[in-house]
């Protein structure tokens, strides 16, 4: 018996030795500093802003360089592009109705309107919908698939040669990007359950959470502290004003609001035990080689990631235990947040500077620790 509780102190030090030497500059704020000045000026980046959280809260909050070319100080409050954080924001809203009972993630969308689907038409604001009478299987189309990319839409029907919405297989089969299924899920919430989808998450998350400066629809009072964003070939792209909801990329938001978010995403908030399972446990394995261009052949099974969605977000199980992330992208904006279930970690950047995206994967490692996040596959232009 005294040996066997040697061996289990020894074991227990050395997780500890372990999970200590992970988390040795989770909440350093000079360390975060040096990291992030270093990165600005190997890529010439203007302005980013970071947050750390441990043990489920807000460790630090972070800013540094420019909201515009007028050299406007980036603050914490400053008004961000979230790009397509929205979507894992969404996802989370998606699973608190799930654990409500208000929604079955694995129902057709389809079976929740009023008139079947092509028989909306087009619609600007949300999808081509009438394209879809000569795709029946866009019965089958369900809230996960939705939220695990796996429509069989395109990324957005726009990009389509003939422009028109189409499903390329069978839906929930494979993993293809779409934010159409995001926007599909959100027509079907809208029109099927009457919910306001920009006026639940403000007033059932944002509100909440303290969230003050968060929306998916533009307001007014955002121009005061407003991020314009830097191309890749350093011109200036100004923030554009949505005018619509869209679950698929409209939020604005700043640092310090989603701090707050992730902080409430890795603790659960809102959910039991088995609704943070069901939002963070990946469902529907990754199979292709990189996450763009969206469509592509599946790779290989030692070319895959090993990493699958879940509710919005994608889930992993790395070093240091299991974990989700969610990037966020345009051509002047470059968000990452990663989160480890263990200790409750996580980091959220946001940019308003695409040069800054290929250093995310180094950023992170540097003050995370290895994570398991499968860069290659979500940055392939990354630099070690």
């Amino acid at each position: 018996m005294k040996m066997r509780g040697l061996l289990m102190m020894s074991a227990f030090l050395s997780a500890f030795a372990t999970e200590a030497s992970e988390a040795r500059a989770i909440s350093d704020e000079q360390a975060v500093e040096t990291v992030v000045r270093a990165a600005m000026a190997e890529t010439g980046a203007k302005g980013l802003a970071i947050a750390i959280i441990d043990r489920g809260k807000v460790r630090s909050v972070q800013s540094f360089g420019a909201r515009n070319t007028k050299g406007d100080p980036l603050t914490t409050d400053t008004i961000m592009y979230g790009a397509s954080l929205t979507k894992a924001v969404f996802g989370y809203y998606v699973t608190m109705l799930a654990e409500q009972g208000k929604l079955n993630i694995d129902k057709p969308i389809g079976s929740m309107l009023p008139k079947p689907l092509p028989d909306y038409g087009n619609l600007s604001a949300y999808g081509n919908w009438g394209d879809l009478a000569v795709h029946p299987a866009w019965q089958q189309i369900t809230p996960r698939m939705a939220l695990t990319h796996s429509t069989g839409f395109a990324n957005f029907s726009f990009l389509e040669p003939d422009r028109k919405l189409k499903i390329h297989f069978t839906p929930g089969s494979r993993y293809a990007y779409s934010g159409e299924g995001i926007m599909l899920l959100q027509f079907g919430i809208e029109q099927g359950m009457g919910i306001k989808v920009g006026d639940a998450l403000t007033n059932e998350i944002f509100k909440p959470l303290g969230m003050v400066n968060t929306s998916l629809i533009w307001r007014p009072d955002f121009a005061a502290n407003l991020a314009d964003g830097w191309t890749a070939d350093g011109s200036v792209e100004p923030h554009d004003e949505r005018s619509r909801v869209r679950a698929a990329g409209s939020m604005d938001t700043s640092i310090r609001d989603m701090a707050a978010m992730a902080a409430a995403m890795v603790r659960g908030w809102g959910l039991s035990k088995k609704g943070k399972a069901l939002f963070a446990t990946g469902t529907r394995p990754i199979t292709t080689r990189s996450q763009f261009p969206t469509l592509q052949p599946e790779a290989a099974s030692a070319d895959r990631p090993a990493a699958s969605a879940a509710m919005g977000v994608i889930a992993f199980n790395g070093p240091q235990g299991p974990g989700f992330f969610k990037g966020g992208h345009n051509d002047s904006t470059a968000n990452t947040m990663v989160c480890v279930q263990r200790r409750q970690r996580c980091i959220v950047i946001m940019s308003n500077d695409v040069r800054i995206e290929p250093l995310f994967p180094r950023m992170v490692k540097t003050l995370m620790g290895e994570t398991g996040v499968p860069y290659a596959w979500e940055y392939p232009d990354a630099k070690p």
